[in-house]
């Protein structure tokens, strides 16, 4: 009489099946994941044609001379600081009503500094302004 336990067998625990469900989940990952590069952006570049749109009475223009110096509604600002720029938007938009999706025209001379627009931009951003266009002359045709 044999009064030992008897040794159970091993389990044999193939693989094949697991290394198969883990490939699948990968396969379903590289289609379905989005490959993009967050720093690019689509740009769509301004053209200006021989139509012309006529400024609307009920908006802010802010001109902008050679020398960088800003023109809100016609009145010369002191300086080219962004503060000075975005206190004078700010209490012309109030004059106007304070609607924030006024119209803010931006007329900049051909020879104007880039960081000047860019500042307009900045302050418009800055103070909520969404609808924002650049004012173009078309060329004269020879």
């Amino acid at each position: 009489m044999n009064l030992r336990p008897r040794r159970a067998e091993e389990p044999d625990v193939s693989l094949t099946p697991l290394i198969d469900v883990v490939f699948l989940l990968l396969i379903f990952f590289m289609v379905t994941t989005t490959f993009r590069k967050e720093g690019e952006f689509d740009v769509e570049l301004p053209e200006a044609s021989n139509t012309s749109v006529a400024e609307k009475e009920n908006s802010l223009t802010i001109a902008i001379d050679a020398a960088g110096f800003y023109h809100v509604d016609e009145r010369r600002l002191p300086d080219r600081r962004l503060a000075t720029l975005s206190s004078a938007i700010e209490s012309a938009v109030g004059a106007l009503g304070g609607d924030l999706s006024l119209p803010l025209l931006i007329r900049a001379d051909g020879q104007t500094p880039h960081q000047a627009v860019v500042r307009v931009l900045d302050a418009a951003s800055q103070l909520g302004l969404k609808n924002v266009g650049v004012v173009a002359l078309s060329a004269p045709s020879e």
